[in-house]
């Protein structure tokens, strides 16, 4: 990145600023890790026993192992692309046409609430599937069998939401049918964010099964006709909510007698009492309740689905991999790693106590050499009354009372007379420390604007962007801000 800008420029600012982490990428090749997925591919055979180890045991990811009739494993293929590779037991798919054109159908969806398809293997008996792989586990493990701490209500709501984001796009590409939606068919990516498996988009195979679960959750019309609806659907994603608000696989009818009782406490996970209102339970179980209607035309669509959980999301601006306790890779973290500075590291890691310290310490040594050329009458009308806005905010700042330190500094600003970008530094580290990540980048990428090499406005960019989930963008800058510090040493 040059000297000039980078590339959030005062462009995008203006553009993004009303953005969050559930606006990120719901519509189909509007991300970066959806527009650098490649092409649906059809694999030899060779190719995916090279990825797989010659199908491992220890490779394997599948729920039951290698006993269940269709064995799914981890792989690498060549170019380090990381894949899950779903294997199908000989008898499965005879027809090598109908897998075919199948998979290809599938393959031609792309979408970041989805785990894609990015091929196929179709060699002699065997049929193989390839999508991306999911490193965090599924959705029945966080909930049903958690290490350390339960799912968090803001993700419970985040899962439910982008699931149905999900259906809605599957079922705007003409690809409603969804075989056996359950818990362990939601998987995390890398950014712990919920995608929905590409696998249940296949059609039903021969000897395949529409649902694999207890007939207590399958839906009563499929019970009457042995054929799945997209109603079928919705009345699966039902199953998912009384997953998401129990903690536990309550079978419909057991879940819909406490409902009608108003029994509602024995159907919420006890680990989640004191951190959700009576309001949003109440909602989430009427959603609930309506997808579980015993006649299909009863049950909403996804796309009104998804405009009621919209409406109950929280912490909509904390990123998933924070709200689910995980550890955070990205794409850069499979590069060669950078060698940050202090303030840098403190950014990548969000810790703006340690960042309030050092641009406390920093003072206004980097305002040195920026122009401010003042007419003798500014000076004499103005500059004190400049001058006392800027003391009162460092007052402020210094005191960690970051509300009037936002005032005073915004006075400072407004009056035009001096431009300072330690002020707007401050500024924006006040706005993170007040929860305000969006005034926040607006205050880093003017930083940048008035001192276009300073590396402090990269950083901050950088942790205003992490703040608001976009980790890879938030990497390269922190990358820049470190290209300019280090230059910036050389030359002293």
């Amino acid at each position: 990145m040059g000297a000039s800008c980078s590339k959030f420029t005062v462009c995008w600012w203006s553009a993004h600023l009303e953005s969050s982490v559930l606006e990120t990428s719901h519509l189909e090749n509007d991300g970066r890790k959806v527009d650098s997925l490649p092409p649906f591919t059809e694999f030899s055979l060779d190719q995916l026993r090279a990825a797989t180890s010659g199908f491992a045991v220890e490779n394997i990811v599948s729920e039951h192992g290698e006993k269940a009739p269709n064995v799914v494993y981890r792989g690498v293929l060549e170019n380090d692309r990381k894949i899950a590779v779903k294997r199908f037991r000989k008898s499965a798919w005879p027809d090598s046409r109908q897998f075919l054109d199948e998979a290809r159908s599938v393959g031609l969806l792309r979408n970041e609430r989805l785990a894609n398809l990015l091929g196929c293997c179709c060699e002699g008996d065997e049929r193989l599937l390839v999508a991306e792989f999911m490193p965090y586990e599924t959705l029945a493990k966080h909930l049903f069998h958690w290490d350390t701490q339960p799912m968090k209500w803001a993700m419970r709501l985040r899962v439910a939401l982008f699931l149905s984001q999900a259906l809605d796009y599957c079922s705007s590409k003409g690809r409603a049918l969804y075989h056996d939606l359950n818990a362990y068919r939601v998987l995390f990516d890398q950014d712990g964010n919920p995608r929905l498996s590409c696998f249940g988009l296949m059609k039903n195979s021969r000897d395949g099964k529409s649902y694999s679960t207890n007939l207590a959750f399958t839906p009563p019309e499929f019970l009457r006709t042995g054929r799945v609806t997209p109603e079928s659907v919705i009345y699966s994603f039902g199953t998912l909510l009384l997953d998401i608000l129990s903690g536990k696989h309550i079978p419909p009818s057991h879940a819909l007698d406490l409902i009608r009782g108003k029994n509602f406490l024995m159907l919420m996970d006890s680990s989640l009492e004191g951190h959700f209102s009576n309001e949003d339970r109440t909602e989430l179980v009427r959603l609930g309740s309506r997808c579980l209607q015993y006649e299909p035309r009863e049950r909403p669509n996804a796309k009104s689905l998804v405009t009621s959980l919209t409406s109950l999301q929280k912490e909509r601006e904390v990123p998933s991999y924070i709200l689910m306790g995980i550890s955070h890779e990205t794409a850069s973290s499979t590069n060669e790693p950078v060698s940050l500075t202090p303030l840098g590291e403190a950014c990548s890691r969000m810790d703006l106590t340690s960042i309030h310290e050092m641009l406390e310490n920093l003072g206004y040594k980097d305002d040195e050499g920026i122009a401010n050329e003042l007419s003798f009458q500014m000076w004499t009308n103005q500059m004190q009354e400049t001058l006392n806005f800027k003391k009162h905010g460092d007052a402020a700042f210094r005191a960690k009372d970051f509300g009037t330190a936002i005032d005073c500094y915004t006075k400072f600003i407004e009056c035009g007379t001096m431009v300072s970008p330690t002020v707007i530094a401050r500024r924006c580290l006040s706005y993170l420390m007040s929860d305000m990540p969006q005034e926040a980048l607006a205050d880093a990428m003017q930083a940048q604007v008035v001192s276009p090499e300073w590396p402090t406005a990269f950083y901050l960019q950088a942790a205003a962007l992490f703040r608001l989930g976009m980790e890879n963008d938030a990497q390269v800058t922190l990358e820049d801000g470190t290209a300019l510090e280090a230059k910036k040493n050389r030359r002293n």
